[in-house]
């Protein structure tokens, strides 16, 4: 090999090196990360819905994975006893868009319609997931999952 491509090589090596799993920003895998849980003290207020489904209690997990095309943002419920059903996350914003950098949604299901055993946390968990095309995370800096005791947020 010649001086040239040598030193190529080298530089390639060192810029690649750079978006491993480090602090780079050019690394997919640091652009959202979970920050510690938010503990509201008072109840959370959200902008009035036509949907019914009340807030699950606890949100226990918030995740943020890079796709082809956007993202998949997965959240992980706790509701107070078992049999909670139709979970979702539900876009708190105008038409899906961030606001003020930061997409809020909230993890809503429907209650079982008869008294059941409260069990395991296992038992009752509810995972649930999205998805956020590229074109929305242009202008995203955080996502924020809000259930009715807490709220959860990945930063970039």
């Amino acid at each position: 090999m010649n001086r040239r491509a040598i030193i190529t090589t080298l530089a390639t090596g060192l810029v690649l090196s750079g978006c491993g799993f480090g602090q780079s920003r050019l690394n997919p895998f640091n652009w959202f990360r979970s920050d510690p849980e938010e503990e509201t003290m008072e109840p959370v207020f959200l902008q009035e819905r036509r949907d019914s489904r009340p807030l699950v209690a606890q949100v226990t997990q918030l995740s943020v994975e890079r796709t082809p095309g956007g993202a998949i943002i997965r959240a992980t419920g706790l509701p107070p006893q078992q049999g909670w059903y139709d979970a979702d996350l539900v876009n708190e914003d105008r038409d899906g868009r961030p606001i003020n950098g930061e997409l809020i949604y909230s993890l809503r299901a429907r209650p079982p319609r008869e008294q059941t055993r409260v069990s395991t946390v296992q038992s009752r968990e509810l995972t649930v997931a999205t998805f956020v095309s590229n074109t929305v995370l242009a202008s995203t800096r955080s996502i924020r999952v809000t259930g009715a005791l807490n709220s959860r947020a990945a930063r970039r």
